[in-house]
């Protein structure tokens, strides 16, 4: 049995990706007059302009090569070519190579692309047609770079692995020159702003800059960093700079008047420099690179070297850990491999924020650089936040991978903070074999709780770094700490040793409390707070729910079949999100204990974290750079929360892309099921309990003070017809609006009065005389729940005689009011209407034989009714009481 995807979480973007292993594109809108830049991320194409990310588009594969002309934006994924309109619509589809294609150039009405089986395709961009397809043999003349030169009519130059260049003119389908080379592959061609001129760049790390037209060599440069990745030429201010990029992530700036190397701009990027581009008339390079980061960089200083204006980054490494920071909802902190802690917002990427690399110097670090960086940290592998207190000291805590010491982060500063806390006994060296393991901090901010793999559990002040303390005499555990815990109160710390133990500890005093065997060595725990509740995740791949105040296991949970990587609570703490190395996601329901949700991904989810507000599920992945985003459909939309059936497989779920999804009424195509059928709850649960009617409270509290209402809304002035009354269909007097139906009109209508209908009975008296017969008294009880408080008046002043009932009618409403109180339904109506009838009718009962002998019975009915109420109340009033005063 399976159904599609998850029916609790929605796929909605990811946050995080900025960049790839593909260049980047800019181009020119005539009519918008400004610059937009293309990047191609995993599958999807983001579009900025210089500062703002505008909404992209999504291929089914992720994208290997991008182009751009004046109008449209082209990506390519395996074999197969898209075209982009406005920045999002696909509008030409181009499929005819064999292999991946691994270049793209657009060509006035055409566009050009080569694949890696050496096959170049000219297309028609309107018809989606091939206009020229030339087969290169691969061991003379591998295709490696293509360029149109500037002014030269349908023509195109080709570099070669070879090292020779060639031009062909693509209308004519002809060789016009080959170039004999220098003897090395050729990596990357760009055009230089003078006409024949064009820079040529060489996996040696040569740069060629060569006139096509006279096939003469103008200048010759040379980097020391591998292979020339990008080149570009800056034309703004009149300043002839070419700059090179390099696999290593260094920047080189030549000077072309002088011939010789200008400035360097080391570790621009921490990975090689996909693509560079200088801004047409402004002074400022755009750089891109596989570490995850995109930057503008602006050349208004001294010596020619250029600063960081802008930047969009993310993690270059994947994420390791993640975690929701504050109440909102809005900021999510993520610790990746690559070393460094992050602020990643859910709302716009301008609210992103790096807080930097570990480092155990910092300004040794900086002089050093980030190649020859040895001051660095590990990467971290558990943190823990809290935001009271963040403005006046620091509010994280993290540990390191196989390091001892643990460091303080400020969100406010976005840096690293003041203290490294470590044991005492290890101030002056560092032993190899220990390390600290979890972390957690209070919620008032003032204390960090550290565990170590040796078992040590210590407490370490916040403000002033000052060891506070530690659990038990030597060591809180035998084994390594698994998972450390504090309650929201600062009453109670927990903790888990891996030799199956979990540990209750008095906050202050440090005295053990409460100390349990656990049925398997655990791997992790996660306190939730608010509710008290403590989840316990296993070696053997199970999960149990431990009550801290019971101090007893409530739930179990078994159903991975792999590592649990992380868990997270739900902001109420009636769910608990679990992930596992079996690439699933599963949510369990703690009150039902059932499993009511799991599906699949395509790599394991390492991390999970549910926001403060409910409305997202974040996740990170293996090998993957972004963290992504589920919404919890349960906010907007009917989910079942039904128990999974036990033969349920779960389904293969895509994880989101970079541009959210758009919002899509499924209202219409979902069929309906059993599980989706809304329920409707009964007039009465059960025959034994005293049940309230469903109606508003201004339809029968005030019924005893109708008289004292009418006094004080009586008007002061008869109302004033207006002069132009405006046009109303007629309506029915009443609660619920009905339109009065149009009377058919009859000439020969009688002038006679008939004077039957001025004695005509309302219809309750009528029901009421039914039921005298019969013994149903549902209907006169609808009609009397439809009415309002004035006509419920007037429907009972109506029962006595001189109001055109009888005395019969009047038995029968008391009878009414007696069934009511035997199937104990709508009871608080019955003493509403009771209450008006007697106020009503009191002269009338009293001289009655019948009517009293009624009202006694009624009267001893409502007496016991009462008394086992009352009886109730007491009982839970005892009961809470009691509760109250045994937790205080």
């Amino acid at each position: 049995m399976a159904r599609e995807g998850s029916g609790l979480f929605a796929a909605f973007r990811v946050l995080g990706r900025f960049s790839g292993h593909v260049p980047h594109v800019l181009r020119y809108h005539g009519r918008h007059r400004e610059f937009y830049l293309a990047t191609a991320v995993g599958r999807s194409v983001h579009t900025y302009n210089v500062s703002t990310r505008l909404p992209g588009n999504t291929l089914p594969q992720d994208i290997t090569c991008l182009a751009a002309d004046r109008m449209l934006i082209f990506a390519s994924y395996d074999n197969i070519l898209h075209a982009f309109a406005r920045n999002k619509e696909v509008v030409h589809t181009y499929e005819g190579h064999k292999a991946r294609i691994h270049l793209l150039q657009p060509f006035g009405d055409h566009v050009i692309s080569v694949d890696v089986d050496n096959v170049l395709i000219v297309w028609n961009i309107e018809s989606e047609e091939e206009y020229l397809q030339i087969d290169f043999d691969k061991a003379t003349f591998a295709v490696s770079a293509l360029l149109h030169p500037s002014t030269y009519l349908n023509k195109i130059l080709l570099g070669s692995e070879q090292g020779t260049l060639q031009l062909w003119n693509i209308r004519s389908n002809k060789l016009l020159y080959s170039f004999p080379g220098w003897g090395l592959a050729v990596t990357t061609l760009e055009q230089a702003p003078a006409v024949d001129v064009v820079a040529v760049g060489l996996v040696s790390g040569h740069i060629i800059v060569h006139n096509i037209k006279f096939d003469e060599t103008l200048m010759k440069f040379q980097q020391d960093w591998g292979p020339i990745t990008a080149i570009s030429f800056r034309t703004a201010d009149g300043h002839p700079v070419m700059a090179a990029g390099s696999p290593v992530g260094h920047i080189a700036l030549w000077d072309l008047e002088e011939k010789k190397l200008m400035c360097q701009m080391q570790d621009a990027h921490s990975t090689a420099i996909a693509g560079m581009t200088f801004v047409p008339g402004e002074p400022l390079l755009i750089t891109n690179g596989a570490d995850n980061a995109l930057r503008v960089w602006i050349f208004d200083g001294p010596g020619g070297t250029g600063r960081v204006l802008r930047s969009r980054m993310g993690h270059s490494a994947p994420p390791t850990k993640i975690r929701y920071h504050g109440q909102n909802g809005e900021q999510i902190l993520s610790a990746g491999q690559d070393g460094t802690l992050q602020s990643f917002s859910t709302v716009h990427e301008k609210f992103n924020k790096s807080l930097g690399r570990g480092s155990i110097n910092k300004k040794k670090s900086k002089k050093k650089g980030l190649k020859l960086d040895t001051m660095a940290l590990p990467p971290i592998t558990a943190f823990a936040s809290e935001v009271a207190h963040q403005s006046d000291w620091d509010g994280i805590v993290a540990c390191h991978q196989g390091y001892i010491t643990c460091t303080t982060w400020n969100y406010q500063k976005t840096s690293m903070g003041a203290h490294k806390l470590r044991p005492e006994e290890f101030s002056k060296h560092k032993p190899i074999d220990i390390y600290a393991t979890a972390v957690d901090i209070t919620s008032c901010g003032n204390f960090a709780v550290i565990g170590m793999s040796t078992g040590q559990v210590d407490v370490y002040n916040m403000q002033s770094g000052i060891h506070r303390g530690c659990y038990g005499k030597e060591k809180a555990h035998e084994g390594a700490i698994r998972g450390v815990a504090v309650d929201g109160l600062n009453q109670l710390v927990i903790t888990a040793g891996s030799e199956g133990l979990i540990k209750f500890w008095k906050f202050k005093t440090k005295d053990l409390v409460y100390s349990s065997e656990l049925s398997s060595s655990p791997s992790g725990i996660l306190l939730h707070r608010d509710s008290g509740i403590l989840g316990i995740a296993f070696d053997d791949f199970t999960i149990s729910v431990l009550d801290i105040e019971t101090r007893k296991i409530v739930r179990t949970f078994s159903g991975h079949h792999g590592r649990i990587n992380d868990m997270t609570f739900s902001p109420d703490g009636r769910w608990l999100i679990t992930s596992s190395m079996d690439c699933s996601i599963k949510t369990w329901d703690l009150p039902s204990g059932c499993l009511i949700d799991c599906f699949l991904v395509d790599s394991a989810a390492v991390s999970l974290t549910m926001s403060p507000t409910g409305d997202f599920l974040a996740s990170a992945h293996v090998d993957d750079l972004g963290i992504y985003l589920w919404s919890n459909r349960s906010l907007y939309s009917l989910v079942s929360l039904r128990p999974l059936p036990a033969d349920y497989e779960p389904s293969l779920v895509t994880l989101p892309s970079t541009c959210p999804l758009q919002d899509v009424d499924v209202s219409g195509d979902e069929e309906p099921c059993d599980e989706m059928i809304e329920y409707v709850s009964p007039e009465q649960l059960g025959e034994e309990l005293v049940t309230l009617s469903l109606l508003p409270e201004s339809r029968w509290k005030n019924l005893l003070n109708l008289d004292i209402i009418k006094k004080k809304n009586k008007p002061r002035e008869p109302p004033k017809v207006p002069k132009s009354a405006p046009f109303f269909i007629p309506t029915v007097p009443g609660l619920i609006p009905r339109y009065i139906p149009p009377e058919e009109e009859n000439d020969t209508q009688s002038k006679v009065v008939n004077l039957g209908v001025l004695a005509q009975k309302s219809d309750f008296c009528i029901h009421l005389e039914e039921a005298l017969n019969t013994n149903e008294y549902k209907a006169p009880l609808d009609l009397l729940k439809s009415l309002g408080p004035s006509n419920i008046e007037v429907e009972l002043r109506g029962l006595a005689p001189e109001g055109g009932g009888s005395m019969e009618v009047m038995l029968s409403f008391l009878r009414m009011i007696g069934m009511m109180l035997n199937k104990k339904y709508n009871f608080e109506l019955a003493q509403a209407y009771l209450a008006l009838f007697l106020k009503l009718h009191l002269k009338i009962l009293s001289s009655e034989p019948k009517l009293l002998e009624e009202l006694s019975r009624l009267s001893m009915h409502l007496e016991e009714t009462w008394i086992h109420l009352r009886a109730l109340f007491n009982q839970s009033l005892c009961v809470l009481t009691y509760m109250k005063s045994a937790l205080l």
